[in-house]
């Protein structure tokens, strides 16, 4: 029994997230366990890094299962391209150490979030970017970031009302870029909650907006409440970017 390393890329617009629910079809994992079962002829199941929502797109997102085969990993990776649909891709396949675990040896990820930052019209980006078109003061959201960085209990920058563990999470840094009209905020930490990154992103963008201060961050965190924190940013602007390990 082999043990391997998938790396895919994948853009999320048409599916229901990353994880498998049940008979539900439409999701990124229950598709790929198809192909590969179907592949190698065998009960095939794919541990993600981490879970994606509707709609969230990755530029990384590192798997591992176990199988059975005598192809090698070039042979298999092409079938696998050969296969998938276009809006999936297959990067890259090894054959990892017995012991790793896509989620459970993953020690730290980053996710990016784009938001396109003028009033002019954004076609070719629109699935791909949150559409902002008020001045955005990034001086602000950059020392909100600031005070938000740490091992914190994120509670308020989680949507789940009741969560069955830790929301203890440690963020190691937040990077705001702009590049013309469009900005690019990179968070990097040990783990996210549920609509973390996202609820992070509207949280800083009021402060970009002038709509609560960069100052109030610490006081958000020892709320503990989701309704303290600012709006959940789109989907479709958020990227599992990558994984560390």
């Amino acid at each position: 029994m082999k043990n391997y390393k998938l790396c895919l890329s994948y853009d999320g617009s048409r599916y229901r997230g990353w994880q498998k629910q049940g008979n539900t079809p439409g999701t990124i994992q229950e598709k790929l366990e198809a192909l590969l079962s179907r592949l190698l002829e065998q009960p095939v199941e794919l541990h993600g890094s981490g879970r994606t929502d509707a709609g969230v797109h990755a530029r990384c997102q590192t798997c591992s299962f176990r199988a059975d085969s005598s192809l090698s990993c070039p042979e298999l990776l092409e079938l696998i391209r050969r296969y998938l649909p276009e809006d999936i891709g297959a990067v890259s396949l090894e054959e990892a150490e017995p012991r790793f675990h896509a989620r459970l040896s993953c020690r730290q990820k980053t996710y990016a979030y784009f938001i396109w930052n003028s009033p002019k019209p954004n076609i070719f980006y629109r699935k791909y970017s949150f559409n902002c078109p008020e001045t955005l003061d990034t001086e602000a959201m950059e020392q909100a970031a600031r005070l938000l960085l740490g091992e914190h209990d994120f509670s308020s920058f989680c949507s789940l009302k009741h969560m069955k563990k830790s929301a203890v999470r440690r963020l190691d840094s937040v990077d705001i870029s702009r590049y013309g009209d469009m900005l690019r905020l990179e968070f990097t930490g040990s783990g996210f909650l549920y609509n973390m990154v996202r609820i992070l992103v509207g949280t800083l963008i009021e402060v970009g907006r002038a709509q609560r201060r960069a100052e109030d961050m610490p006081a958000l965190l020892a709320a503990r409440d989701r309704q303290a924190a600012g709006f959940t940013a789109p989907a479709q602007g958020l990227f599992l970017w990558e994984q560390r390990y």
